[in-house]
């Protein structure tokens, strides 16, 4: 699967008419796949779209999932938030599911449904880091991508620390729009901390 960085949107050309969830298909109106930078080292992951993501087909767009670009843009990683297409430098964002549903988050096995669309982004992006954004997002990278289990993993314990993976780090955090002030400054600080390293230096050397 190669990418067409000529568009960051869904760059892999992953499936757009995906049946495979049908109580889904009948509540989205598109699937939203991953978008951003396919040679990014950091991957941003969020539980699903929200009603506006799922309206413009991007992830991570609206008023309330902009916060988490503000704290994308504090460290350099974004340059226009509000552009209807922001341009990331170094990011990709994507989702644990692909497809919104109104009155609920995504059921165990839509989530089971959507792994292979997620490994495979960040297979073929081989990022340094792994941003899960809220629990579920955690939760889903718990035992493909670290030693611990779901039980040792709670995003309020983690939260602007560092989960040493099995090829990656993740860098847990509360969802933005939960956060406390003193939560926002603690993770702007790891999260720039943690960027200031080289890793441009290996990017590409490891094998999984």
């Amino acid at each position: 699967m190669d990418a067409d960085q000529e568009s960051l949107s869904n760059p892999y050309g992953m499936d757009e008419t995906c049946q495979n969830c049908p109580e889904l298909c009948e509540t989205r109106q598109n699937v939203v796949h991953g978008y951003g930078d396919v040679g990014a080292e950091l991957l941003v992951l969020g539980e699903s779209p929200s009603e506006t993501a799922d309206a413009v087909g991007l992830p991570f767009v609206g008023e309330r999932e902009r916060e988490l670009l503000d704290i994308l843009e504090r460290v350099g990683l974004v340059d226009d938030p509000d552009a209807d297409r922001p341009q990331f430098d170094n990011v990709y964002l994507t989702y644990v599911s692909r497809c919104h549903h109104p009155e609920r988050g995504a059921t165990d096995e839509e989530v089971r449904n959507c792994e292979p669309y997620l490994n495979s982004e960040v297979r073929m992006i081989n990022p340094e880091l792994l941003l899960p954004v809220g629990q579920a997002a955690l939760d889903a990278l718990a035992f493909e991508y670290t030693t611990l289990s779901e039980d040792e993993l709670a995003v309020e314990e983690r939260h602007a620390t560092t989960i040493r993976g099995r090829g990656f780090e993740l860098l847990p955090m509360i969802e933005p729009w939960e956060q406390t002030d003193a939560e926002r400054d603690a993770f702007l600080e790891h999260l720039g901390e943690t960027l200031g390293r080289d890793y441009r230096q290996t990017k590409g050397r490891r094998s999984r």
